[in-house]
């Protein structure tokens, strides 16, 4: 098992970031985040989950804005994890996972 930075695996990480994207408080982040998340964490590389996790500590109505093309999504979190959670989005008749 490697190890990040905060001292604990990298299983350990991506359970964490699990338990966070189902859980922001705001319904409709919470089901694209943690939809993203169930299908995506076990693959995503270090910086994969750096920008994952970036994302996650972004506001919630902010992040909600991005997606929906309301406001321009900042450079810093103009990733490719973005860019797969916009391509969730646009999904023909998605299955949400909470």
């Amino acid at each position: 098992m490697s190890t990040d930075e905060n001292g604990g695996s990298s299983e350990v990480r991506r359970k964490r970031l699990l338990f966070r994207a189902k859980r922001r408080g705001f319904k409709e982040v919470d089901l694209i985040f943690g939809t993203y998340a169930g299908e995506a964490l076990s693959v995503l590389d270090q910086a994969g989950l750096d920008q994952f996790e970036a994302l996650l500590d972004a506001p919630d109505q902010r992040v909600y804005a991005w997606l929906n093309g309301q406001e321009p999504v900042p450079v810093e979190f103009d990733t490719p994890v973005f860019a797969a959670l916009l391509s969730l989005c646009r999904r023909q008749n998605p299955t949400w996972n909470v």
